[in-house]
């Protein structure tokens, strides 16, 4: 049985407290919560009339793991995809919005699945989450998690402002990256000697 909650709890751990790099296509964050999602949910937390930065700072762990659960879980249907898939799905639905799901949608069709890559959960994705899920049961999770982080590489293929947050100034894994594979099994990760051909081309 998926532990939801605890979930959550780990998504506010790995997204940590305020930032505001402006190189972040989100903005103004707080726990995993944009400035943008505060405005569209009405988080006044200073009940000043007005939801701003202010606001965004105010916001507690508690207060995203409930953002989480109610808007990135429970309302686009996550917990009706298989157990295997629910925690990385959530974790990048949290992180990315609909590409989560689209990324999934492209996944089962390269697995024979017919489905629509709109980023709604409906009927036919989580019936052909479902056959997936049943056909492989051992490796559907780990196609997922290289899945998404192909998707991390080809972002920052093409935006090289947003490569800082795949590849540290060290030169290393970067946190999107370590995200992704922690959802993925060791055997494959991506080693040091892998990581620095896949990235030799940003220079």
């Amino acid at each position: 049985m998926v532990d939801v909650r605890q979930i959550a709890k780990e998504i506010v751990a790995r997204e940590g407290g305020f930032v505001n790099d402006p190189d972040d296509p989100g903005g103004a964050t707080k726990h995993g919560v944009t400035l943008a999602t505060a405005r569209r949910l009405g988080l006044d937390k200073d009940a000043d009339g007005d939801v701003d930065i202010d606001d965004v700072r105010r916001l507690t762990p508690q207060d995203a793991e409930q953002v989480f659960l109610r808007h990135y879980y429970h309302r686009p249907k996550i917990d009706q995809l298989p157990e295997v898939l629910q925690a990385s799905v959530f974790d990048m639905y949290v992180n990315a919005g609909a590409h989560a799901v689209r990324i999934l949608q492209r996944l089962l069709g390269q697995m024979g699945q017919k489905v629509a890559v709109d980023g709604q959960i409906g009927p036919q994705t989580i019936g052909a989450a479902q056959a997936a899920a049943a056909a492989a049961p051992h490796h559907l999770a780990d196609a997922y998690g290289i899945a998404r982080r192909n998707y991390y590489f080809r972002l920052a293929d093409k935006r090289p402002k947003l490569r800082k947050f795949a590849r540290t100034r060290a030169g290393n894994k970067g946190g999107w990256i370590k995200r992704a594979e922690s959802f993925i099994s060791p055997r494959y990760h991506l080693n040091a000697r892998e990581f620095q051909q896949r990235v030799a081309a940003w220079g």
